[in-house]
Order: C-alpha cells, then structure tokens, then sequence
C-alpha cells in the first residue's frame, strides 16, 4: 500500500499533530464529557478539511529544460545519494554516453532528518553526501566519463528541479535502491520527475 505520508518531515507532523489533537480531547473530557464530544467533532472536521484540500493539488505541468552547452554535447544529470557509487549507476552512465560527446552533472541531496532540518543542522547530511560524490566522480573519471558533481536539496524532487534549470539536461538517471528499502521509491520520487520533467528519465536500481 503507498504510503499517503510523503516525505519524513510530513510523517513528523502527522506524529505530532496526532499527540495534540489526541491531548486536546482529552483534555476537553475531563472537564466535560460534552466538552469533549464537542471538541472531537471540531476537531476531526478540521482535519478531514485540511487533509482533502491539502491532496487536492492539479498536476504538475510538464517542463522542458533549457538548452545549454555546446550543440553536440549531450548532457546528463545523475540524481543519487547512497548509491552513487553504485557499479550500475556507473554502468548505465556509460553507456547513456557511448558513442557521443557527454557532459555529466551527479547531484548528491543531503538527506537530512526532519528535526536535524528544523533545526538548520545540515551540515553532516552534506558532509557525507560530499563524501560519497566524490568517490563516485572520481571513478567515472577515472572510466573517461567528463563529470562534475553538487550536493543538493535534501527533497530529491526539488534537487532535480534546481539542476534542470542551471545544467539544462538532454536526460535524467535516477538511481535508488530496490524496492522496499528506498524512501524516495516510496516518496514516489520518480514518478513525480517523469511528471514533470520532459525529458527521458531512466531508473537505475541499485542494490
């Protein structure tokens, strides 16, 4: 089953949400058992509210990134995190490239806690993200593959978005790990690029 929740930061608000709408019944109770009723009426009603308008968001439009670089380079952005020194991702990219001229941009997001994010602690995400980029840049390198590399938004889509607009891409490689253990599969993080970006988007899983 998807999980409707879609990102960790919405899952910690839901968590805490639930303790106060919970305290405040509670509450209301043991003042008054009307009191009570009454509150968890109104209250439920708010959230019922708030979560069908909060899902009732038209799709996001398709968007073509704009060309830059040279007319015969073809361009490729990688978006990975803990596998981007993956030997498939690093397979797949040689192969997207075989045969042309290619320029490859890997972008690392620094995954980050909700309560390390609120609290603007990002700097471990990013250290540890910088850490795992450049061991993989250094590997394509070393296979002949011209890549540069950035640590980027901690929300994958978001990441994406950032890089089509300044890297203009011919085509996206997103790599996770299977099914089951990647969060952004479950964020649906492919998905939501195919939707949105026009280009070719290729998933590569990496276990």
């Amino acid at each position: 089953m998807k999980n409707p929740l879609r990102s960790e930061a919405e899952a910690f608000q839901f968590l805490l949400g639930s303790v106060v709408y919970f305290a405040l019944i509670v509450i209301a109770a043991v003042i008054n058992p009307w009191a009570g009723l009454a509150v968890f009426i109104v209250l439920s009603a708010v959230v019922l509210w708030w979560w069908f308008r909060a899902r009732r968001v038209e799709a996001p439009r398709q968007t073509a990134p704009a060309r830059r670089g040279d007319a015969d380079e073809h361009r490729i952005l990688v978006i990975a995190n803990e596998t981007v020194g993956g030997g498939a991702l690093r397979e797949q990219i040689e192969r997207r490239g075989e045969g042309q001229r290619s320029r490859v941009l890997v972008v690392s997001p620094a995954l980050n806690s909700p309560l390390r994010h609120w609290a603007s602690d990002e700097d471990p995400a990013r250290a540890q993200a910088r850490k795992r980029l450049d061991t993989s840049l250094e590997r394509l390198r070393r296979s002949g593959i011209e890549a540069d590399g950035e640590v980027g938004d901690a929300e994958p889509l978001q990441a994406i978005e950032d890089a089509v607009r300044t890297f203009g891409p011919d085509e996206i490689i997103i790599s996770t790990h299977p099914e089951g253990r990647s969060h952004w599969l479950e964020k649906g993080v492919v998905t939501g690029a195919r939707e949105r970006f026009a280009v070719p988007i290729t998933h590569v899983v990496v276990d």
